[in-house]
């Protein structure tokens, strides 16, 4: 049986519009729209016939019910829901009526065609629509991770519109000490700020911790400039909430949930973070990133590099410290959970890499140290010993009791790459 005489049969189903009939022969000569390749077949079944043409007004069209004459106006619905949304890229979706899938299957029955053949009616709504809402809007459509996202509910009559994450990527110093990296919610109240009538006498009925975080100081700012509905911190790893963050920084991410504005002025950014954190925090190198850059960070193996200061239980001499410096640099390390996170860490015993370890006296019971290492390794237990937990340290190596009494974080660097890499920029 000849394409015109599908064609025929089709057609003789009863009123079916040029785009639902060209529809089932998509897979045939490109560069037509579907409802071009339909009117083309319908002309072609005259010609062949000699009989008048007769065309079919869509609002008539049993498969499709009208609805492939709405293309304009669904594009103009979904094109005014984003009027105040700042975007440059977009994807639509449509959800087909039952009625419309049961209806192409039952036209393709007609001419023994596969249901699957041509192209269904939901990927026809997605791309006319998808042109028309790229016009109005002046964007272009993206099919892996766009700005906006529009769900047309055709059965419902409704535009579905997602406004998808936005990410500021940076790196932070923490210039004081006990600030945590996240907001700390009180243990006692559940973050609530009371226990029963009464404020919570754990946290003076702040519900927190700690009064300021690098999140605290950070995220808000990035929220209110890009106009969104709120912000999540990412950070690669996080340091301890008695040591600094200094050196090269900390990696991090904000990710701001259904921003309105993403054209934004970055360095302005750093400079309205630095001025509100008011030299406890300070950020820089901030970048558009693409939200690849959130799993990047939480997941890239990096090394850090950190100073430590050290006291000794008795004095320990020079030529001892270098002695013991040089064993643990370049050394393997096992390390048991450590006591201090046992309560939220499974028990495990972990092997470490001391990349590179040196230091020296400040007087005979002190002593600067400067560590490089794996990521994960335990620098507190390393100096310590955590009661045997660690093996070896530098206090079972001296044979004297030692405990880091500060502790800076001078550098978090990617392993075998960067975290800072073109393709994961916006």
């Amino acid at each position: 049986m000849s394409l015109l005489d599908d064609a025929r049969r089709l057609a003789a189903t009863g009123p079916v519009c040029d785009a639902c009939l060209g529809r089932v022969f998509a897979d045939r000569s490109f560069g037509l729209t579907n409802a071009e390749r339909g009117r083309s077949l319908r002309v072609a079944a005259a010609l062949d016939d000699d009989e008048p043409f007769d065309p079919v007004d869509i609002a008539d069209c049993w498969v499709c019910e009208g609805r492939c004459a709405t293309f304009d106006d669904w594009a103009e619905r979904a094109a005014e829901s984003v009027e105040t949304i700042e975007f440059e890229t977009y994807q639509v979706g449509t959800r087909t009526p039952p009625l419309i899938e049961e209806n192409e299957r039952l036209l393709r029955e007609e001419v023994g065609a596969d249901p699957d053949a041509g192209e269904p009616f939901k990927m026809e709504f997605n791309r006319e629509v998808g042109k028309r809402v790229g016009r109005l809007t002046e964007t272009e459509v993206d099919f892996e991770r766009p700005d906006v996202q529009f769900v047309l509910d055709v059965d419902a009559d409704r535009v579905e519109t997602t406004i998808n994450s936005a990410f500021v990527y940076g790196r932070y110093r923490k210039l004081e000490r006990d600030i945590p990296q996240t907001e700390w919610p009180c243990r006692e109240c559940d973050g609530s700020g009371r226990q029963g009538s009464e404020p919570c006498d754990h946290c003076d009925g702040s519900g927190y911790l700690y009064d300021r975080s690098v999140e605290g100081l950070i995220a808000p700012l990035v929220e209110d400039v890009m106009d969104g509905v709120d912000a999540v911190f990412h950070g690669a790893g996080r340091e301890d909430v008695d040591a600094r963050m200094l050196g090269t920084g900390r990696p991090f991410v904000v990710e701001v949930k259904e921003p309105r504005r993403r054209d934004i002025d970055v360095e302005r950014l750093e400079s309205d973070v630095n001025a509100f954190a008011e030299g406890a925090v300070e950020v820089e190198g901030l970048r558009l990133a693409t939200y690849e850059m959130v799993e990047r960070v939480k997941r890239l193996d990096a090394s850090k590099t950190y100073r430590a200061a050290v006291a000794f239980d008795d004095p320990v001499d020079a030529d001892a410290l270098a002695g013991a410096l040089d064993e643990l640099d370049g050394a393997t390390v096992e390390q048991y959970t450590p006591q201090r996170v046992d309560h939220r860490r499974a028990n495990l015993t972990r092997t470490r890499e001391v990349y590179a370890m040196s230091g020296d006296l400040d007087d005979s019971t002190h002593a600067t140290v400067e560590i490089h290492g794996a990521g994960g390794l335990y620098v507190k237990e390393l100096v310590s010993g955590d009661d045997g937990r660690t093996e070896p340290s530098l206090a079972g190596l001296l044979g004297v009791g030692a405990r880091v009494t500060d502790l800076d974080v001078l550098a978090v660097e990617g392993e075998d790459e960067p975290f800072e890499d073109d393709a994961y920029f916006a």
